[in-house]
């Protein structure tokens, strides 16, 4: 009943992301699902942290986007597709940046319940420190490999694999969590 409730809170994406907060927020054995408005709340609260985060990688897509267009118009086709390129470059590197930065933030919101912990950059690059760059990298890309190859394989399988794939969703994101949550608690 429980999977089920949770398959439900991810159709209704709000709720798994206040389930997740619980988690960033420590607890352990998994949080009971009760509460469904707090989840919501939790959720929009842990949404709006998230965009928040992601609006220079919008701004700067925006930009890419109509500079590209402007100097296609002006006739400059190669020129067009230079700015495209270098535009590209420039938002793969601000998008990888942010998602190094999000983890972090989201477990510090959840644990302090407060809007600026989440975006208190020197607390956040700090605790990365104590975790040790490359080790926080090493396990970010482990987790985003092991997701992607389990998510590869799903997509693959013609209808039952994009089943599975939403009945599993939840497993993706609790243990995305829980891995994350361990990460941040190894700081020295």
């Amino acid at each position: 009943m429980k999977w089920i409730l949770l398959i439900i809170s991810t159709i209704i994406f709000p709720l798994i992301y206040g389930y997740v907060m619980r988690i960033y927020k420590g607890t352990t054995p998994a949080p009971e699902l009760e509460n469904w408005g707090g989840l919501f709340i939790d959720g929009i609260k842990l949404l709006i942290v998230g965009i928040v985060y992601f609006i220079p990688v919008f701004i700067v897509a925006a930009l890419v986007g109509v500079g590209s267009s402007l100097t296609a118009m002006a006739g400059g086709d190669m020129a067009a597709l230079g700015t495209m390129g270098i535009g590209m470059l420039v938002l793969l590197i601000l998008t990888i940046i942010i998602a190094l930065i999000v983890p972090i933030a989201y477990i510090r919101f959840s644990r302090m319940e407060s809007f600026g912990e989440a975006f208190n950059f020197s607390a956040i690059f700090g605790h990365i420190g104590k975790i040790g760059w490359v080790d926080y990298i090493i396990a970010i890309i482990i987790l985003g490999i092991v997701i992607g190859i389990i998510q590869f394989v799903l997509m693959l399988i013609p209808i039952l694999g994009r089943l599975l794939l939403l009945i599993l969703m939840p497993a993706f994101a609790i243990f995305s969590a829980r891995y994350m949550t361990l990460v941040y608690d190894s700081a020295a």
